[in-house]
């Protein structure tokens, strides 16, 4: 009898401890974000710089203000972020918390091939872990200095090919807010008026969240979600070249040994466009996609962002996210996705690669844990590097005026962020000397700003 009354006491202490684990532990974590290169006609990726144009709240950490008595790191600081160069920008993580109740969770994502370059709100560790703050500033101080300054500082001339082995971001002992419970700390969250690719993602109903403050002069900070960046210098699993027989195709071939899902190939030019549409990529499967499908006219661009916009977030939607999400992560890269000019695919990266290139762990775990990254690859077609050597023979055999109008015509392919590269490839194939000297000349005049004044005298 004893030997029975002791083994149902085990018993129900068991099923408490189970209980208990299953309240604790009764949360979910999504998380969206996206991944970002640029290439050529050939697939390969272009050195690129993703941080000078980056637009963010002033409130958000960076290694030009990292807090916490961190110094500016190397590379990172605001007088070098213009030279850095990397293949991947990683754009605008965001981790949504779900609960009933209040809850303590420590969260730690390792970025190995990467680098954190921005973060909020703030976390108790960045970088190497190995490395306390002051002494990775110091290291890549270091670093910069053996590079002597030089105009191109890479990823690869900082951290070396293999990157950095414990790149890490950790937010220990947050609090994850219930908006039931919690609705006034919405008046705690921070606004500014810049950073246009960052509010949408607060439009969902996931809970608030908070990192205690460290003293008076630093009081606690609250957001919808957690938010981080980065920068890294790997290839995605899926490789893209242009059809050499017809440079208005594109050959999708996945590289990887997952499937990849969702495949977007969009061709916005002139206020018009055109996307097509692919739902799976098999590991080793091959497929050709024109740009603009024959037969098929093209839709206007309120058209095209509508539909393709709508499909997208089906497709976020079918991945796991809740619909709110899907809408927030729409909205986020609408402009940048949907309506910039060029030629871009778009897909949804497969979770086993995520789940390797991003490990995450969350204490204690969640019930659920849901992560949907977006590849996107921006492609320089064959006509748009046709287009640049015309302009730069233009610009260095004529006169002001002619000049002037190269620097127009080179402004009218809306390049934007990818117009350095895209000067990039073509001096790659164009050694010449006098020629990289009007190349670089050109560059920099159509990257300044149009004086409104000098065009109203004329």
């Amino acid at each position: 009898m004893k030997t029975t009354l002791l083994t149902l006491v085990l018993i129900s202490a068991t099923w408490r401890g189970l209980a208990g684990n299953d309240a604790i532990e009764d949360y979910a974590a999504h998380e969206w974000g996206t991944f970002t290169s640029v290439q050529g006609a050939d697939g390969v990726l272009l050195e690129w710089n993703p941080l000078e144009t980056t637009k963010l709240p002033g409130f958000v950490y960076d290694w030009t203000k990292p807090g916490l008595d961190r110094r500016p790191a190397g590379g990172l600081n605001s007088g070098l972020k213009s030279r850095f160069l990397t293949l991947q920008r990683m754009e605008t993580p965001v981790i949504y918390f779900y609960s009933d109740a209040e809850r303590t969770v420590d969260v730690t994502v390792r970025f190995p091939q990467g680098l954190i370059t921005e973060w909020y709100p703030q976390a108790q560790e960045i970088g190497p872990s190995a490395f306390p703050p002051n002494k990775l500033a110091t290291a890549l101080d270091g670093l910069v200095r053996q590079a002597g300054l030089s105009p191109r500082i890479t990823f690869e001339s900082l951290f070396g090919k293999k990157g950095i082995p414990d790149s890490r971001i950790h937010w220990s002992q947050l609090r994850v807010l219930p908006v039931k419970e919690h609705a006034d700390v919405a008046a705690a969250i921070p606004n500014d008026t810049s950073g246009s690719h960052y509010f949408a993602a607060r439009e969902t109903d996931a809970a608030f969240v908070r990192v205690a403050s460290r003293d008076k002069a630093h009081p606690a900070e609250h957001e919808k979600f957690l938010f981080y960046r980065g920068v890294a210098n790997f290839k995605t699993p899926l490789n893209i070249t242009v059809n050499e027989a017809v440079d208005t195709d594109l050959i999708l071939r996945n590289t990887g040994t997952e499937e990849l899902r969702h495949v977007f190939v969009l061709h916005v030019r002139r206020g018009q466009g055109k996307f097509t549409y692919q739902e799976r990529l098999t590991p080793n499967m091959h497929v050709n996609v024109e740009l603009v499908p024959g037969g098929c006219s093209l839709l206007s661009q309120d058209e095209l962002v509508t539909r393709v916009s709508q499909r997208m977030r089906e497709a976020l939607v079918q991945e796991g996210l809740y619909p709110q999400e899907a809408g927030a992560m729409v909205k986020t890269w609408r402009e940048s996705w949907f309506e910039e000019e060029g030629v871009r695919v778009l897909y949804i990266l497969p979770r086993a690669w995520t789940d390797e290139t991003l490990p995450m762990t969350l204490e204690p775990a969640p019930r659920k844990i849901v992560r949907v990254m977006v590849g996107r690859a921006e492609i320089l077609p064959p006509a748009t590097q046709w287009q640049l050597i015309r302009q730069i023979v233009r610009y260095a055999d004529g006169v002001e005026e002619e000049r002037r109008q190269a620097a127009a015509n080179v402004r009218q392919l809306h390049l934007g962020r990818f117009l350095k590269p895209a000067f990039q490839l073509v001096l790659g194939a164009n050694p010449n000397r006098e020629f990289s000297l009007a190349a670089g000349n050109l560059l920099d005049t159509a990257s300044k700003p149009i004086d409104a004044k000098s065009l109203a005298a004329k």
